[in-house]
């Protein structure tokens, strides 16, 4: 049977090309725009982004999916979720509130942000509390109009479904409330549908990323239920019910729910999807939403092999019509690539932004409905861009293939237990009980900000600059020794992002130069790019650790940033599975700690505050990720010798969901990102038992605030109440390089000062 294939989008990057976004919001935060002017700067942003997906040929435009901070956000706001703690009485949001929510103000403090599924967006989390939700405004309805009005583009208008707007949200018990929520929540999402259909409207996308995750069959039956309520309550209009990020649960159930399309990913989880087509085949007269194109990577597609994806599809799903799109929104991915003119040439062509995807989404299709002869120049050039870079000798590096094949059939392990190198340690350091250190990084002030611009821009000679970093190295040991600080660090002022630093230094790494992505509101981020075989080159670190430890006879700890939070922090390879791409850059980090380990430096923290990140959004793939994930750390880790001692440092995570992976790094002390949920972390090692050295932070480095003695050493208190008072450390709970000078010094103060009160209580009861 003949199919006619379309094209379509499912989200665009907000940001713009030159990120005009940002630049606008924080203007009008800073007080140079008005809020009239902020909506002008925007309103063209969101056009220029459509006129860019009509002007490519994408036939299925969403719209709505553009935000002034976050698409969550703005689902809560548009039914009046706004937290009890702040000012509001009902009907439309104003901006400041809008903003309020996600950032804080001086009367209450901003709601919780965390990732959005398993990418590195992250989205404001609804707060369901005591108010009333009531329709303030129909964004679906204003967006859909603005773009037929304006442009003349019947667009899809885009909603978050209602069971993941549930699942992302906090502030109700899922087990008592659901049926009260969804009662309170399904009638606002009728209204929508209806105003749309009224309007015209023929289709809506119902984005329900939460269908990929594990389901019940309880999760089953409240989902059937409020499509079944949709259904019967807006007939009016068309629902694709759009899935990604992963392969769906339940397949053969929610294909049967009464919506009148499914959209599937067929990149990250192209195996599970199309065996479930395979198994049950398509419901017929339904559409067919084919997620073909990366949503989330920066490489062109293979469009052969995409292509003969796409006809195997058409084939399960006979009598349907299909749609090619991409895997995903295109928010996780930078604009254009044609800017990227200081790349390599052959590097630069295997590259495709979202623009380039939108071509990739409309040749596909075009094969499909004229014949591949239509495409076959855009096809070859394509074929032969990837070809390319597979040949590149920086994807050849033959001493890294094998090197990575000898490491993954090896056991990585230090040569003793953790037991024998704690006493060797202890006698190597004689460090007093509850020792006190920092997590790396010190202020990074506009003298340090503008001194690396004037070098980066040539204004500086290298010999300036190192004459700079030193000043500074010595400044701070300085201060760390008069405030009486144990284990010392050189403070990272030559370092900007903790994984852009060492890619800049390691082959096998690209940078953008206009390759930035959302990571939170106006929060943008340019992920540096795994192209080749990652290898070391010569030492990273070295030079400014070695200069701290002169000038001081405390340790100085050595700053790495660990392999997983460079692979998960970065737009990787996609030729290369993650775990080898982990075991290179574990390689390559080892010859860095055995470089810092020759050089005197005996003490090494290596970071991993992304180890959780990158967990599967299906638990049973959790066993595998961390054990490839734990074994990188300890490929990293593993060669020192017993007296040398091995730190890292996570940020704030369900712990208890990993805890064995986590003691299975074998890391002599672990510092943690604690101070906001302090309480729920210490409950986690009342059932589980943690038996390393460990540091739980005792104040948060958040906040501009200093905390007092008292406050700290009630945190340590609570602490040790389940944790080993000889294995435990004070540190702050996360770097401090986002804080000024003075609360900075005066916040390490009270922390030894708290230490030594609790040292002094310890010596009188007989601890040692």
């Amino acid at each position: 049977m003949s199919h006619t294939v379309k094209s379509g989008n499912l989200g665009y990057p907000r940001i713009g090309a030159q990120r005009e976004w940002k630049k606008a919001i924080e203007a009008y935060w800073a007080g140079r725009l008005s809020e009239q002017q902020l909506h002008s700067q925007l309103t063209e942003i969101r056009l220029h982004s459509l006129r860019q997906q009509r002007d490519q040929g994408i036939e299925i435009i969403p719209v709505g999916d553009f935000t002034y901070y976050d698409h969550v956000l703005d689902m809560a706001v548009m039914f009046g979720l706004v937290p009890e703690r702040f000012d509001y009485s009902g009907g439309a949001v104003p901006l400041a509130t809008y903003y309020a929510i996600a950032r804080g103000s001086k009367e209450a403090p901003a709601s919780e942000m965390t990732k959005w599924f398993n990418t590195n967006y992250h989205y404001i989390v609804p707060e369901l509390g005591g108010r009333q939700p009531q329709l303030t405004v129909n964004r679906p309805l204003a967006a859909y109009r603005e773009a037929k009005e304006t442009l003349g583009i019947e667009g899809r208008p885009v909603l978050l479904g209602l069971y993941s707007f549930l699942k992302l949200s906090k502030g109700f018990n899922e087990a008592t409330e659901w049926d009260r929520w969804v009662n309170l929540l399904l009638p606002l999402y009728v209204r929508i549908l209806r105003e749309l259909a009224a309007e015209g409207a023929a289709w809506v996308q119902m984005d329900e990323p939460s269908l990929v995750t594990s389901m019940t069959d309880e999760d089953m039956k409240r989902i059937r239920a409020i499509y079944d309520t949709i259904q019967r309550e807006a007939p009016e209009i068309s629902v694709l019910l759009q899935t990604y990020f992963e392969a769906i649960e339940r397949y053969d159930e929610v294909a049967a729910l009464p919506v009148d399309g499914l959209g599937l990913d067929f990149v990250h989880g192209a195996n599970g999807n199309l065996a479930a087509l395979r198994q049950f085949g398509f419901p017929a007269g339904k559409v067919l939403g084919a997620g073909l194109v990366d949503g989330r990577n920066i490489w062109r597609t293979d469009l052969y092999r995409q292509e003969e994806l796409l006809q195997e599809i058409l084939e399960l799903a006979s009598g349907a019509e299909v749609i090619v799109q991409p895997s995903c929104s295109l928010l996780h991915v930078p604009v254009s690539a044609r800017q990227e003119v200081e790349l390599t040439p052959v590097l630069r062509d295997a590259l495709a932004f979202a623009e380039e995807k939108l071509e990739e989404i409309v040749a596909l299709s075009t094969a499909a409905n004229k014949g591949m002869d239509s495409v076959k120049a855009f096809f070859e050039r394509n074929r032969m861009a990837l070809d390319q870079l597979a040949n590149h000798p920086a994807r050849n590096r033959t001493g890294v293939a094998a090197a990575v094949e000898q490491i993954s059939a090896e056991p990585a392990a230090r040569s003793s237990e953790f037991a024998v190198r704690r006493r060797k340690q202890q006698e190597k350091w004689q460090l007093p009980l509850l020792p006190t250190t920092t997590i790396g990084s010190f202020p990074q002030t506009l003298e340090v900000r503008s001194a690396r611009q004037k070098w980066r821009k040539g204004e500086w000679s290298q010999e300036q600059y190192d004459a700079f970093i030193q000043e500074q190295i010595r400044r701070w040991i300085s201060l760390q020794e008069e405030i009486g600080i144990d284990v010392l660090v050189h403070g990272e002022f030559e370092r900007t992002d903790m994984v852009e630093f060492f890619g800049e230094k390691l082959p096998g790494f690209a940078f953008t130069k206009g390759g930035w992505v959302q990571s939170y509101g106006t929060r943008c981020v340019k992920p540096p790019v795994i192209y080749g075989d990652v290898d070391f080159d010569q030492p990273m670190t070295v030079k400014e650790t070695e200069y701290a430890q002169s000038h001081t006879d405390k340790p100085v700890k050595g700053m790495l940033t660990g392999p997983i939070t460079i692979l998960n922090w970065s737009f990787v390879r996609s030729d290369l599975s993650r775990e080898q791409v982990a075991y290179q850059i574990a390689l390559a980090l080892r010859k860095e700690v055995e470089a810092l380990e020759r050089a005197g430096i005996e003490m090494i923290q290596v970071d991993e505050p992304a180890l959780r990140e990158g967990l599967p959004l299906k638990r049973k793939d959790w066993a595998g990720y961390l054990e490839w994930s734990v074994k990188a750390f300890r490929i990293t880790t593993s060669t020192v010798r017993d007296t040398t001692q091995i730190h890292t440092h996570m940020c704030y995570c369900e712990f208890h969901d990993i805890i064995d992976s986590i003691r299975a790094l074998d890391a002599d002390v672990i510092s943690i990102e604690t101070s906001r949920s302090h309480g729920e972390l210490v409950h986690s090692f009342e059932e589980h038992t943690y038996d390393l050295g460990i540091g739980l932070g005792v104040y948060d480095i958040h906040s501009p605030r200093v905390p007092s003695v008292e406050e700290m050493t009630s945190m340590i208190d609570r602490a040790l109440q389940v944790l080993d008072p000889e294995l435990f450390w004070i540190n702050p709970d996360c770097g401090l390089k986002t804080r000024g000078v003075e609360e900075t010094v005066q916040s390490l103060k009270n922390m030894v000062l708290a230490a030594g009160q609790y040292r002094a209580k310890a010596s009188l009861t007989g601890i040692k």
